[in-house]
C-alpha cells in the first residue's frame, strides 16, 4: 500500500494533550533570542553525528563526486547548526529533535543524496535474513509463555542497537559489528529506566488484540531479527498486525519498499513465516521521511488502517522514546526503544544504552 496524498492525524492518538518532542528544550520564560542549554547540549549531539553522515554519504556510488558533496553536507549542516546556536529562530526555529532531523535530511537530499546508507542497510538486511529462522526457533524452543515474551522483547532491544543516527552506537558499529545474539545478553539488567513490562506480562496472559500497528524503526537486525519475531507472535494469537514504515529513506531506518521486499523474502512458498501465516500481516507506508515521527502526520492509507486497532506499538529511540513517550491514546499502547544519548539517559535518570518499555491501557 503507498499513498502520495495529504497527511492527516493518526487517528487513536488524543490530540490535545500531544507534543511531538518528549524533552524540552526550552520554555516560554527562556529568552527566545538566546539558545538554552539544553538546546546547545542537543545541537552538539546533532553536530558529533556529522562524520557518520560524512563517511556513509562519501561511499554512496549514486551521486557523482560523493566524497566533495559530502564536504559540503558536513560544513553546510554544521554551519546551520552554528547559527542557530546564535540565532535560535533562525531557520524555522526554535529548534527540537523534529527541526534539528528535517534540516539534516534537506541538506543531504538538496546535494543529491537520497539513500547515503543504502549499501550498509542492505547487508545488514542480509545477514539478519540468514539470522532469522535459528532466532525464531529459539524463541519457539520457550515453552513458558511469558519466558518467550521476555525473550521477544529482549531482542527488540538488542535488534534496537543497530542504530547508525548516534554517533557511539556508529562508531562502534564502524569498528567491530554488533552480533545480535550477544547483544541479547549484554542488555542492561533489569529494572530498565522505564520498566513495564511485568504489567504487560499479566496484560498479555489474559487479553489479545484484535489489530495492532507497530510503528518500526531500523534495518537489518531491528526490524528483522527484533519486530518481525515478535509481530509474528501476535500473528499466532490471532492479532492482525500492521507495520507501519517510513516512506522515504532517513539514515539506517527501514522504508516501505524495503520491508515488503524482506517480508518477500522471508516467506516460503505458501507465504507463512516460519509455520505461521501472514494473511494477517499488513505493510503501511506511514508516510514519516526522518527519524522521528510527529503523529499529526501520517498517511491517509495509514490512518484508515488503524482506525480500529486496539494496541499501538512505537519503537525506537526516534519514535518511542524521544517524539512520542509521553503521547497518550485511545487504546493500548507501548513505546519500546533502548537510549541512545545521554541527554536522554540523563532527562529520565537512567543509564546510556538502558531500556524503556511503557506498557498504557486505554
Amino acid at each position: 500500500m503507498e499513498s502520495d496524498s495529504e497527511m492527516v492525524p493518526f487517528p487513536l492518538f488524543i490530540e490535545s494533550s500531544y507534543r511531538a518532542c518528549t524533552i524540552p528544550y526550552r520554555f516560554p520564560s527562556d529568552n527566545p533570542r538566546k539558545a538554552t542549554p539544553t538546546e546547545i547540549a542537543w545541537m552538539d549531539t546533532y553536530l558529533n553525528s556529522i562524520p557518520s553522515f560524512k563517511k556513509n554519504a562519501e561511499s554512496d556510488t549514486t551521486v557523482n563526486d560523493a566524497p566533495t558533496k559530502a564536504e559540503k553536507f558536513a560544513q553546510r549542516y554544521a554551519e546551520l547548526l552554528d547559527d542557530i546556536k546564535k540565532d535560535p529562530e533562525s531557520h524555522g526555529g526554535p529548534p527540537d529533535c523534529i527541526l534539528l532531523c528535517r534540516l539534516r535530511e534537506q541538506v543531504l537530499r538538496e546535494l543529491g543524496f537520497r539513500d547515503a546508507f543504502k549499501k550498509i542497510k542492505d547487508e545488514e538486511n542480509a545477514k539478519a535474513i540468514y539470522l532469522f529462522p535459528d532466532v525464531v526457533r529459539l524463541n519457539d524452543d520457550i515453552e513458558d509463555e511469558e519466558k518467550r515474551l521476555e525473550n521477544l522483547v529482549r531482542g527488540i532491544f538488542a535488534g534496537n542497537l543497530f542504530d547508525l543516527g548516534a554517533a557511539q552506537l556508529a562508531e562502534v558499529f564502524s569498528r567491530d559489528g554488533m552480533p545480535f545474539l550477544a547483544s541479547c545478553q549484554n542488555l542492561v539488567p533489569r529494572p530498565w529506566v522505564i520498566d513495564d513490562l511485568d504489567i504487560f506480562k499479566a496484560k498479555w496472559s489474559r487479553k489479545s488484540w484484535k489489530k495492532a500497528i507497530i510503528f518500526v524503526d531500523n534495518s537489518g537486525a531491528d526490524v528483522i531479527l527484533g519486530i518481525l519475531p515478535f509481530a509474528r507472535e501476535l500473528l499466532k494469537r490471532g492479532t492482525q498486525v500492521v507495520l507501519a514504515a517510513n516512506d522515504l529513506p532517513s539514515i539506517n531506518d527501514v522504508t516501505y519498499h524495503e520491508l515488503v521486499e524482506i517480508i518477500s523474502k522471508l516467506k516460503d512458498e505458501s507465504g507463512k513465516l516460519i509455520g505461521v501465516d501472514t494473511k494477517n500481516l499488513l505493510i503501511a507506508n506511514s508516510g514519516n521521511d526522518l527519524p522521528v515521527i510527529d503523529l499529526t502526520r501520517v498517511s491517509q492509507e495509514l490512518a484508515y488502517l488503524a482506525s480500529d486497532a486496539e494496541l499501538v506499538i512505537l519503537e525506537g529511540n526516534g519514535r518511542g522514546i524521544e517524539t512520542n513517550l509521553y503521547a497518550q491514546f485511545k487504546c493500548d499502547s507501548i513505546k519500546i526503544g533502548t537510549v541512545k544519548h545521554p541527554e536522554v539517559a540523563q532527562f529520565l535518570g537512567g543509564r546510556l544504552y538502558d531500556c524503556v518499555f511503557k506498557y498504557n491501557e486505554a
